[in-house]
């Protein structure tokens, strides 16, 4: 079904243009950062990989970031709902209505989201597999602690206000615009079944980073960010909830930098498998709440002839 903005193209076929689109900007992120890296630095590409780990250049990973963020993820999302919408920040979920108890009940359900995933992360590490596995995932696991450390470079208030921004503020909406408010809505408005469209959507999220250690945790924390957008509609929603969670995380960093932890133990966020357990209990009826809140807010702000054009987000 399309709504009275839509140019004709299927969801499915809306859904094949995102993934051809994000392959596209993984190119062209890193065809970008090569002058990037060149202007900002002045050093050359044969010691590019090295040089970025080097605390001096730090700024230039840091565009480099927003730049590669930026065209891998926000911008394939847009284009593919310009394409196939003419209104693509409503299709994407930009423009949905949302109430304040909405915003401080997503905070609530991320926080336990995360909760829950810290107990995923614990279960993780129990999947026993080979050392030659075990030996490949923990190599994984040290590059991406090197490149948070490069980024991040935590060492005064300032560079806390900045990590916010390139690791909380930025991911929360340039990949909340691409999964949630792109694959998740596309998949689900063509394939007819949220739940399965929110799970492939997870793992995928939670593939694209690379983590073993942490698939577990990111495929939960993708669950809950995919129902955040689903029963509501507002892509602020889950952006809103994404954010707190990565603040939360850089936060953390930051206080146990500033008490001399190293970033390793700093990013470690394993918790006891119990208190998942009560989480699950307490973000499910969490859960149950946000859901009525959101019919409610759909039935008050949604124009009647959208009513009729629309499809049935809430099952």
């Amino acid at each position: 079904m399309y709504d009275s903005y839509s140019k004709g193209v299927s969801y499915g076929n809306g859904f094949l243009i995102l993934i051809g689109l994000w392959f596209g900007g993984l190119l062209l992120g890193g065809v970008l950062s090569i002058p990037v890296w060149l202007l900002m630095t002045g050093r050359g590409l044969a010691t590019m990989t090295e040089d970025m780990m080097m605390p001096q250049y730090v700024n230039a990973l840091r565009v480099i970031q927003v730049v590669s963020t930026l065209v891998t993820f926000f911008l394939p999302a847009f284009f593919t709902a310009l394409i196939i919408n003419r209104r693509p920040f409503k299709l994407m979920g930009f423009t949905a209505p949302a109430t304040f108890r909405q915003f401080l009940l997503s905070i609530a359900i991320i926080f336990c989201g995360a909760i829950i995933a810290g107990a995923l992360s614990e279960l993780n590490e129990m999947i026993p597999i080979s050392k030659k596995a075990a030996d490949f995932f923990t190599k994984m696991e040290e590059s991406y602690s090197r490149q948070v450390e490069a980024i991040t470079s935590i060492k005064n208030f300032g560079d806390y206000i900045v990590s916010l921004f390139m690791i909380a503020l930025l991911p929360a909406m340039f990949e909340e615009s691409f999964f949630r408010g792109g694959m998740q809505n596309l998949l689900t408005r063509s394939i007819k079944n949220p739940w399965l469209a929110i799970l492939i959507t997870s793992c995928i999220f939670s593939i694209i980073h690379l983590s073993y250690y942490g698939f577990l945790a990111r495929l939960c924390l993708g669950i809950v960010l995919g129902l955040l957008y689903y029963y509501s509609g507002s892509l602020w929603l889950s952006i809103t909830a994404h954010f707190f969670n990565n603040a939360f995380a850089v936060t953390q960093m930051y206080i146990l930098i500033q008490k001399g932890k190293s970033i390793k133990e700093a990013m470690s966020d394993s918790l006891p498998l119990w208190w998942g357990a009560i989480a699950v209990v307490v973000i499910y009826f969490l859960f149950i709440w946000y859901k009525k809140i959101a019919i409610e807010v759909k039935r008050k702000f949604t124009p009647p002839e959208e009513k009729a054009l629309e499809e049935k987000w809430i099952a």
